[in-house]
């Protein structure tokens, strides 16, 4: 397939005609959800004022409004509606002239729009999905016992902070609180120094379920809206003393960031894949986690990490690549997580957000994390000779990701990015 938007038919665009994610914008005064195309951003509001009449009345007023929320909470086939009409509008082979002159007015270029959150983040649920990453994590801290049991059976969670997830771009803050340095005798508040990325994929819930009611795990990506990145930065020396008994907190509270654009699912679907097989002896997932198609139960998802320090900056140096994971690494699917979060009736709402957790490889440079580096024995080394275990201020940070096989077309997901600057508490005890 091919655009009359000629951004969106080279090689290397995020955005061809077979993506088309959604987003929020502002241009000047004006907010809107948009899609993305190439390098365009489509007005969908305008839109579909202009050229989407024939649509169901509520799914044309979801389109009106600022936020995805309402689009999320009609489901797959209001999804399916909007994708095939806009897809048409954009399709070289599809849309005449005549069309072609009435979408150009409604097309803004993206550098010339500001990106926002693209829904009401009601609630938020990070996972802890990836074996690699846990296993990893775990012998750092118990050697011989890496995996505690229950990791096997259930897929581990906890409720997140929505206040302060941001969208990419924001500037990160570096958190403050209590930590306890082998050092001192007693422990002191202050600037984390053991600043932590974790390379995550987001999962934005569509219609969700009523409370008390269960989500089967074959209905399960029929609430599932689209995935985005996200970057669920971690305090480490703050979370190592703070975790005990009931889990993160300020370690994990003070911001979560994600990309703009939601890619759909429907976009995904050349590249579903299996999940990894489970080793022999780990037992199989209990049956309400078990899905007839678990052959697409996965999904094949390059994802890197870009780490650009303030020097580099300076000094005209491009971010550097320190890792590269894949999705399909997984664990646990996507379908998986969601029908276990509402196994219990929690209820689901349109715009809620789940995350993976950080998606780590088996191999050494698939790490999602830098406390995971840790194994290699060795600091990161960076082009100017800086050397890094954590991160320091000034440090930006960019993930990217995305779906590419031979004959298939490039599916982006854009960038998630953050730089960090300092805490606004000062230090109260030395390095």
């Amino acid at each position: 397939m091919s655009s009359w938007v000629e951004s969106a038919n080279q090689a290397d665009c995020d955005f061809p005609l077979e993506n088309l994610p959604y987003g929020v914008f502002r241009h000047g005064e004006h907010t809107a959800i948009g899609v993305a195309i190439g390098d365009q951003v489509l007005d969908l509001r305008a839109c579909a004022q202009e050229l989407l009449a024939e649509i169901r009345q509520d799914t044309l007023a979801a389109c009106s409004q600022e936020s995805l929320n309402a689009l999320m909470g009609l489901g797959p086939s209001a999804w399916s509606m909007i994708r095939s009409r806009v897809m048409a509008l954009l399709d070289k082979d599809c849309a005449d002239l005549d069309t072609q002159a009435r979408v150009k007015p409604l097309l803004i270029p993206m550098n010339d729009v500001e990106m926002q959150i693209p829904a009401h983040i009601g609630d938020y649920t990070d996972f802890y999905a990836s074996i690699h990453h846990a296993t990893r994590v775990g012998k750092l801290f118990r050697p011989d016992n890496p995996l505690l049991p229950n990791y096997k059976y259930v897929p581990i969670g906890y409720h997140g902070r929505a206040s302060s997830i941001v969208v990419s771009g924001h500037d990160i803050r570096r958190p403050s609180g209590q930590t306890k340095p082998a050092s001192v005798a007693e422990p002191v508040f202050g600037p984390s120094h053991s600043l932590d990325y974790e390379l995550e994929v987001g999962i934005f819930v569509g219609p969700g379920n009523t409370l008390g009611q269960s989500i089967p795990i074959d209905q399960a990506e029929q609430h599932i809206f689209g995935l985005c990145l996200v970057n669920d930065w971690s305090a480490r020396d703050i979370q190592s003393w703070e975790y005990q008994p009931l889990g993160p907190f300020l370690a994990k509270n003070f911001a979560t960031t994600i990309s703009p654009w939601i890619i759909p699912m429907e976009a995904l679907a050349p590249y579903r894949v299996s999940l990894p097989a489970r080793p022999v002896g780990d037992p199989a997932p209990l049956p309400y986690l078990v899905n007839d198609d678990l052959i697409h139960a996965g999904i094949d998802i390059t994802l890197a990490v870009y780490l650009q320090s303030e020097r580099m900056c300076h000094n005209g140096i491009a971010p550097v690549r320190v890792s590269k994971g894949n999705l399909r690494d997984l664990y646990w699917s996507p379908a998986q997580l969601l029908a276990h979060h509402a196994s219990g009736g929690c209820n689901l709402r349109p715009g809620d957000l789940l995350a993976t957790g950080t998606i780590s490889g088996p191999e050494e440079g698939s790490e999602g994390c830098m406390l995971e580096m840790k194994h290699r024995r060795e600091l990161l080394r960076l082009p100017t000779g800086e050397t890094r275990m954590f991160l320091e201020d000034g440090d930006q940070v960019t993930f990217r990701g995305y779906c590419e096989r031979p004959s298939l077309p490039r599916i982006g997901f854009g960038e998630c990015t953050g730089r960090i600057i300092p805490s606004s508490v000062a230090n109260q005890f030395q390095r």
